[in-house]
């Protein structure tokens, strides 16, 4: 995988053609979701369905969205895929304590991300990233907060979105990945919903379409200037040690430093 990846496109695991889709669509990876995106009466199909597109390995990434920790499905889905060669990352949903996290772990090697998607899971937020070391990444799933919440406006969810940021980075975990933009055809509002995030501290976003990746893409790449201005800092960082100003004006302390250098690396995926 990437180091930075910026673009996760989730996929129902019972529709197989569009899986194959999914995997040519230039996303950085692709998830397959058992979960919310499948019928229970299609549950089985989509775990087979999976598991056989998974006995060997991808030309991408793939993770897989298995079915919530505490439900019905779960041992099955990860009795399945937890040994394929052609899974690279299990999503877990619905994750309120770190127990959850803990309790998959010890059955499967495979890297795990939480989803948190409830109000006891962003007041556990830390807990849960801190679990495991086979846990790689926390994020939102925010149609479910949304619900448990009784959020109305997109405004609602600003400190959960902070929260989840500042408890990933706190437990050494990279930056989240925002939640899914579920209007497919509104664009503009996907890339403000994107600059938004950016501005908060996300990194990347799920998609559920292909036309969303080069949307989520853009809105997340340094822009000509940041790179400008990174480049710029480094410069002066490898001639003058310790604090310095910069002839604009700008302030060049370590911190600043280490953020100029991961403009530049994310620079890089151009």
């Amino acid at each position: 995988m990437t180091p930075f990846p910026l673009t996760w496109l989730y996929v129902p695991g019972d529709r197989p053609h569009v899986v194959a889709k999914a995997l040519a669509a230039g996303a950085d990876v692709v998830v397959i979701d058992l979960e919310d995106a499948v019928d229970p009466d299609r549950k089985e199909y989509a775990r087979a369905a999976t598991a056989e597109r998974l006995s060997e390995p991808q030309p991408v990434p793939v993770h897989v969205r298995v079915n919530a920790p505490d439900g019905p499905w779960a041992a099955a889905d990860l009795a399945a895929l937890a040994t394929l060669p052609g899974v690279s990352g299990l999503r877990l949903p619905k994750v309120a304590s770190p127990r959850q996290v803990r309790e998959v772990a010890v059955s499967t090697p495979l890297p795990l991300y939480a989803l948190l998607e409830s109000a006891l899971a962003i007041e556990h937020a830390y807990a849960i990233a801190g679990a495991h070391p086979s846990l790689r990444g926390i994020s939102l799933g925010e149609a479910d907060l949304r619900a448990d919440l009784g959020v109305r406006a997109d405004a609602g969810l600003d400190w959960p979105r902070s929260r989840v940021i500042v408890a990933a980075r706190a437990a050494g975990l990279p930056p989240p990945p925002q939640s899914v933009h579920p209007d497919i055809r509104d664009l503009d509002a996907l890339a403000a919903s994107c600059a938004r995030g950016r501005a908060l501290g996300f990194l990347g976003r799920a998609a559920i379409h292909p036309r969303q990746l080069p949307v989520i893409e853009r809105a997340y790449l340094p822009t000509a200037a940041e790179i400008e201005q990174a480049e710029t800092v480094v410069k002066a960082a490898a001639t003058t040690e310790g604090a310095q100003a910069l002839p604009d004006g700008r302030f060049v302390d370590a911190a600043v430093v280490a953020a100029a250098r991961r403009t530049l690396a994310l620079a890089r995926r151009r």
